[in-house]
């Protein structure tokens, strides 16, 4: 089992008495965007790794019908027909030269036989190695089915954002084109100063110059927003289309408000955790399986039908024709020791694998929680101080333009202006895409989203 080491919770989360936990939230109560709703809809009707999960799942209900069936009795039916001639002499040839069958009737020299039984063999599981297989098999169901949830989770959160990088993207599009227009008009108002004398060459130039680069940064958006678009059709499993959403108001979207609960709550909300635990349960019982092998094993076969070198006999003789078999047989391992000796190792390997796999994912849990509530915090603190500094910058434009037409500044502190301007404008954003995301992880991160 992990050690408690690798469960040591971070103090900020262990402190926590609130049991009130966000992942028990389902997605469409926690994304309040109609748009993004329908996405996620879509995503999880045609996403191609989840039915690929999904065709796992029916893999492993085959795999537990079959270790069933191995529980049971093998029954079938035989019919069968043959011809035999056996040496004259020889024990079986001199006695059927003697033998009547009939009274005045040797038995034919080429000789038919025809059956008709049923036959059953069944192993006794005296060391419970076919239900520990069986129950192996039951787990790892139960393991894809939460290996379908982490699916589902991760499927959601990837769609919502890829989403809302698509609407910065469209916001910063926008902030962009608007600067696009203020640096036209401070380059229409440059070219007037120069055929004024009030200005040179060099400024109009430089003007121009940041027109092209903002012209540029347009384009490389625009790519970004298609490349975004591209991958949100491809989480929905279709051929590219434009995707609906509002581009509206980004700035004033709200983050989720964060509850993260109890530590306990992350082992039983998070499926990779339980999908962890599952894979070390069906791992225990794999070594269970593999020190079977090592003892006797006990079988039981019986037969019972009708057997006579002629078919009509079978039904004018049925007693004289009828046949049965019972046998047991107890078999152990002697030569292959060393070959089940070896697959017994290779479980108790993958049994250690399963442990430390299953505490690196509690380990990795617990450590995504605390870098998503560090980050929600200070994500917060520094989009309040972007957007304090987009407002003094904003403001900041139009002195500078006036100063420049009053001559009290030169056009080099107008055009540092509107880039630090539109450089601010686009970090708030961005900033803001990022508390909705994290937002998005951290509901992610603590199982919410497969319920």
């Amino acid at each position: 089992m992990p050690t408690n080491e690798n469960r040591t919770v971070p103090e900020a989360y262990n402190d926590s008495k609130d049991t009130t936990n966000m992942s028990a939230i389902q997605w469409r109560t926690f994304f309040k965007d109609q748009d993004l709703v329908n996405l996620i809809d879509t995503a999880l009707a045609n996403n191609q790794e989840l039915k690929i999960t999904l065709q796992e799942i029916e893999i492993a209900r085959n795999d537990i019908r079959s270790r069933h069936a191995a529980l049971l009795p093998t029954v079938g039916l035989r019919a069968g027909a043959e011809l035999e001639k056996v040496g004259r002499y020889t024990s079986q040839g001199a006695g059927d030269a003697s033998t009547e069958i009939e009274p005045g009737k040797e038995v034919p020299e080429h000789l038919p036989n025809f059956t008709v039984s049923a036959f059953a063999n069944w192993e006794a599981d005296i060391w419970k190695k076919l239900h520990n297989a069986k129950k192996a098999a039951v787990t790892r169901y139960l393991s894809t089915m939460e290996g379908r949830n982490f699916v589902l989770t991760n499927l959601i959160a990837e769609v919502a954002n890829s989403y809302y990088e698509l609407v910065a993207l469209d916001n910063q599009l926008l902030i962009v084109r608007q600067n696009i227009e203020l640096q036209k008009s401070a380059l229409e108002i440059v070219k007037v100063q120069k055929e004024a004398a009030r200005a040179t060459e060099l400024a109009v130039k430089k003007f121009e110059a940041e027109v092209l680069g903002s012209q540029s940064l347009e384009f490389d958006i625009r790519q970004k927003i298609k490349e975004t678009e591209n991958r949100i059709n491809f989480l929905l499993g279709r051929y590219p289309q434009e995707i609906t959403r509002d581009k509206s108001n980004f700035l004033d979207l709200l983050p989720q408000t964060v509850n993260t609960g109890i530590p306990s709550q992350l082992l039983a909300n998070r499926p990779d955790i339980k999908q962890a635990e599952l894979d070390l349960t069906a791992a225990k019982l794999d070594v269970k399986v593999a020190r079977a092998e090592f003892y006797p094993s006990f079988g039981i076969s019986a037969a019972l039908g009708f057997e006579a070198f002629k078919p009509n006999y079978l039904v004018k003789y049925p007693v004289e024709s009828l046949l049965y078999s019972l046998a047991g047989d107890l078999a152990g391992p002697l030569i292959n020791r060393n070959a089940i000796r070896a697959e017994f190792n290779s479980a108790n390997a993958r049994q250690l694998q399963a442990i430390y796999n299953y505490e690196r994912t509690i380990l990795n849990a617990y450590l995504e929680v605390n870098t998503q509530l560090s980050n929600i915090n200070n994500l917060e603190k520094s989009y309040d101080l972007k957007s304090q500094q987009v407002d003094a910058l904003t403001r900041s434009i139009d002195i500078a333009n006036d100063l420049f037409k009053s001559a009290r500044a030169d056009y080099f502190e107008v055009l540092m202006t509107q880039r630090d301007a539109l450089e601010s404008k686009l970090e708030l954003i961005e900033t803001k895409k990022e508390q909705l995301n994290a937002a998005i992880n951290i509901y992610k991160e603590l199982g919410g989203g497969w319920k």
